[in-house]
């Protein structure tokens, strides 16, 4: 039989120790995240980095080194389709993409074992098993500070509530007072509608702004008869 003849004893423990290696380092990746509850835990990330070392393995043992190289550059593009998956828009938030980044990684540990670099995957498994405990303490240190609008580029909102009839006229009002100000305007959104109020939302592009010049803007609105209340609020860009 063709399996037997080209069956090498050597190459075979060769494979063993590769799928071993991904298989060890892939699983203490995976632990982390399914201790964390994440949507891609301890399975999935075993299966990418094994899967990853054993196209690896058969590219190395088929054309050598030139093998091995025309298989990571599959496994790269392709383990990007599978990280996709697990990404999703949650409204404005986008949730996901960490665990996708840790499946390449995965897959990056796997192809680092396949191609017999062992002593390179169990470093690149301590730095992203580093990045994604170590760095959570500064991750939340920075999530906790206020949002600092002179600094941060962010999404801006102004929000106008003024009689349905008159909202044609308030849409100008809008432009002409973002213009002055010197804001670029995205969009403006109709967020409610009722028979005696309408709320609208002029969206400015992402940028830094100024909340002082933003005050500007809302107390000139306010002037305005059929402005019953206006407002200005900031969020994070996704």
């Amino acid at each position: 039989m063709r399996s037997l003849s080209l069956f090498d004893p050597q190459s075979f423990g060769n494979s063993i120790i590769a799928l071993a290696v991904a298989f060890a380092l892939g699983t203490l990746i995976g632990f982390e995240r399914q201790y964390r509850q994440r949507t891609a835990g301890l399975r999935t990330n075993v299966l990418v980095a094994v899967g990853a070392a054993a196209f690896t393995d058969i590219g190395l043992h088929l054309l050598g080194g030139e093998g091995a190289i025309r298989v990571i550059s599959y496994v790269v593009s392709g383990i990007g389709f599978l990280g996709a998956g697990v990404i999703m828009k949650d409204g404005t938030h986008v949730r996901g993409l960490n665990t996708a980044a840790t499946l390449w990684c995965s897959a990056a540990v796997g192809a680092s074992s396949g191609a017999g670099f062992a002593a390179e995957a169990v470093l690149l498994t301590a730095f992203v098993l580093a990045g994604n405990t170590l760095l959570r303490p500064l991750v939340n240190y920075i999530n906790r500070k206020p949002m600092d609008e002179r600094v941060t580029e962010a999404c801006y909102r102004v929000h106008v509530v003024c009689d349905p009839a008159a909202a044609a006229d308030v849409r100008e009002r809008l432009y002409e007072e973002l213009e002055k100000a010197n804001y670029p305007l995205r969009e403006i959104e109709i967020l409610s509608e009722g028979e005696d109020e309408m709320e609208l939302a002029a969206v400015l592009v992402p940028t830094t702004a100024s909340p002082e010049e933003l005050d500007v803007v809302v107390q000139a609105l306010e002037t305005w008869d059929e402005i019953v209340s206006c407002a200005w609020t900031v969020s994070t860009t996704a």
